[in-house]
Order: C-alpha cells, then structure tokens, then sequence
C-alpha cells in the first residue's frame, strides 16, 4: 500500500484528513515536526514513492500584507522546497491551495484555468507556491484550491458566529462577499477521490458546490441552532475594514473533477445539514439562546 504523508496535520482541515484516510497507510506530521522551511525535515519525512499532502500554509491574511517574508517563506519557497524533495523521491504531492489566487472580481464561478491575479500579499504567496510546484512537478502535482473553510476542531466562521451569539443580541455580517461555505470533511473526500484515482497532475477546486453571502451563512447556522435568524443582520464589508482585502466573489468552478471520472461537489446547505449533525452542534451549549 502507498504511504500518505501529511503535511500540516495539525490543523482543521489536517485533521479531517486524518479521520477520512484512517484506513490507508498514514504518517502525519505537524509543523512543529515538519517544516517547509526546513528543508532536512522534509528529506526525514518524505519515503520513496509516497503520496504528500501538503495542508501546511501561512494563512493569516491580514499579518500577510506586513509580514510577506514569513508568507513568502511558507507558501512559496516552502512549497518549492517540498517540490525538490518530492521529485527526488518520486512522490507524488496534492497541495492545497486558495481562491485567494484570483482578485475577487467576477460574477461567475472561476473556472480552474481562469486567469489569476492576486489582490493580497497572501495570495501571492499561494500563486507563487503553485507555479513553483507546476514547474517542478509537472505531471505528479495535483493543486487543491479551497475556500470558506469550516470544521471541528480548530476555529472557524461557524464557531466565531455561534460563540458570539451567547452574549449578543444581534450580529452584523456582510452580505457584499459571495463565495462557497466548505466543509473541512469534504474537502477530505475529494482528495481522497484525487488519490484512488489514475489522475497524477492537475488543478481541482475543492469548495461545495452553490454560493451564498456570510450573511447566509450565518442565518442558516442560527436556523439549524433553533435560533431566530433574523438576529442577523445585513451590513456590507466597509463595516469591517481590514489590512488585507477580502474577494467580494469567491465562488469556485468544478469542471475538472467531472472532466477526469471523479464526483463533483455536492451543495454547501447539503454539506453543512451531514455538519451538524456530526459536529457542529457541539459547539452550542445547552444554555444558549
């Protein structure tokens, strides 16, 4: 059997991964025990012929625009970094990527080879990290862009806006930022779907499918909380204004895993109903309004 590594195991989409490749040969690392900018620990980690999934990046947006360094080290140079380990070892590497890599302004899905144009030193430093694993790898890479991300544990919209809930009568969330809510779970699923199959190469967006505002998100979490969703309400992002600019259309096209034989994604109001069930509801407690 194939040996998965994963890179970055220790965050919220790593480990879904974990939980959904519990049957495969599995070794796991954290970046405290592998880190892109350590090249050696990447040479220890990586065997022969394996699968890696690189779920490890700098994602603080906002910190990005003052700090392109430590982005830069991370999501660039850290991934050309796994990009020569990788190829030295013939292995494989699915890497996971953003909707940071376009600016924001369409008003249709981004297809997967839509032209880029970051509007943020973060996603500059993702564009980067995917051309230096394209150049390296060309037919053993597979990209992996996802957006709205959300799961149990680690933190996430859902549990920002259900935290907040307890103590306030109302919340203010944006209805000017469109883009696809995407379960942590899934995201798994389809890059388990990306290792089962004879698809070596490639760039997939791995979002569920349909669009909605936060503000829909946000209302659809306080339906499934039994909460009176209108406690949310309408605001636009020049209420929350931030360092580094968030896309006003982050919605993700899945032509490509129709394309190659592989399930396409499922609706995010279907994703998020299997969500909380599983885990979500977790996060309110039985005192909550």
């Amino acid at each position: 059997m194939t040996t998965i590594h994963i890179v970055g195991a220790g965050g919220m989409l790593g480990q879904a991964l974990l939980r959904e490749l519990a049957d495969f040969l599995v070794s796991a690392a954290t970046r405290e025990e592998v880190d892109l900018t350590h090249p050696e620990t990447l040479e220890a980690f990586i065997t022969p012929g394996s699968v890696v999934i690189n779920a490890a990046a700098y994602t603080q947006v906002d910190a990005a625009e003052e700090e392109s360094d430590a982005a830069f080290a991370t999501n660039a140079t850290g991934v050309a970094n796994l990009a020569t380990v990788a190829k030295a070892k013939n292995a494989r590497v699915i890497h996971v990527s953003t909707d940071y890599v376009f600016d924001g302004m369409a008003r249709e899905p981004y297809a997967e080879d839509a032209p880029t144009n970051p509007a943020t030193v973060y996603g500059a430093s993702k564009l980067a990290g995917e051309k230096f694993l394209r150049e390296t790898l060309p037919n053993a890479s597979a990209i992996v862009r996802t957006a709205w991300l959300y799961g149990v544990p680690g933190s996430s919209f859902p549990a920002t806006i259900l935290n907040a809930a307890r103590t306030r009568d109302t919340l203010q969330v944006v209805t000017d930022q469109i883009g696809q809510p995407t379960w942590t779970r899934d995201v798994a699923r389809m890059i388990r779907s990306l290792i089962e199959s004879s698809v070596t190469s490639g760039v997939f967006h791995a979002t569920n499918a349909g669009q909605a505002s936060w503000w829909d998100f946000a209302r659809r979490l306080f339906e499934l909380a039994g909460w009176d969703p209108d406690r949310v309400l309408p605001t636009t992002s020049e209420t929350f204004v931030r360092p580094a600019p968030r896309p006003a259309w982050s919605v993700l096209g899945h032509h490509n895993w129709q394309k190659n034989g592989l399930p396409a994604p499922r609706h995010w109001r279907e994703a998020l109903e299997e969500a909380w069930d599983a885990e979500l509801k977790t996060l309110v407690s039985e005192n909550s309004p």
